[in-house]
């Protein structure tokens, strides 16, 4: 039996949500280090662990894995969640880059003072509704299909459910007027359990 992934990061969300989500997916068990201390950080430095002296790190099939998106892009080719041909990876990366864009917006919240928090919350209450999640109520109605590329979970999905399930937590009513959206919430997040 292969070694559980074993994840390196700091103990909360930030980039390694992701990858956790994708490894949930994927049904994979996985480990995770949380680094508490500077010390331990400065350890995988110091042992060239760390190639772009940053986290996350994921350990997994021999690798040490760092940069986010090549970490995502290795568990969703392993365990078929990148699309069955290369028309589908190149939807399935351009639906994740959407997701990615909106997730930044999101991110800074809990490290901006109130004000620029404020005007930050404008922006995503302005720009979810009229840039993104239109665009994914259309994927899926395009597709006919409670997926957004093809008649299986991919990568894209996954994304998308963790991209919702963060703009629910800040403001819960900007998905009510897209009901494939809360469709493709519900399926994925019962696949997931």
């Amino acid at each position: 039996m292969a070694e559980k992934p074993k994840l390196y990061y700091f103990n909360g969300r930030g980039r390694m949500e992701s990858i956790r989500w994708l490894l949930a997916a994927a049904g994979v068990e996985f480990e995770e280090e949380f680094l508490e201390t500077r010390e331990q950080f400065e350890n995988l430095l110091k042992d060239g662990y760390l190639l772009f002296q940053q986290v996350p790190m994921v350990e997994i099939d021999g690798l040490r894995l760092v940069q986010t998106r090549a970490i995502l892009n290795y568990i969703a080719a392993k365990h078929n969640l990148y699309g069955k041909t290369l028309k589908e990876r190149a939807l399935i990366d351009m639906y994740v880059e959407g997701t990615t864009d909106l997730m930044g917006l999101m991110r800074p919240l809990f490290r901006l003072d109130p004000e620029e928090k404020e005007k930050n919350l404008r922006l995503i209450s302005e720009q979810v509704p009229k840039r993104y999640f239109p665009v994914y109520e259309k994927v899926l109605k395009d597709n006919g299909q409670s997926f957004l590329v093809g008649n299986q979970l991919t990568w894209a999905d996954v994304q998308l459910i963790e991209t919702i399930l963060m703009v629910e937590e800040i403001e819960p009513t900007l998905l009510r007027q897209f009901p494939l959206l809360q469709v493709n919430r519900d399926q994925i997040t019962m696949y997931l359990m």
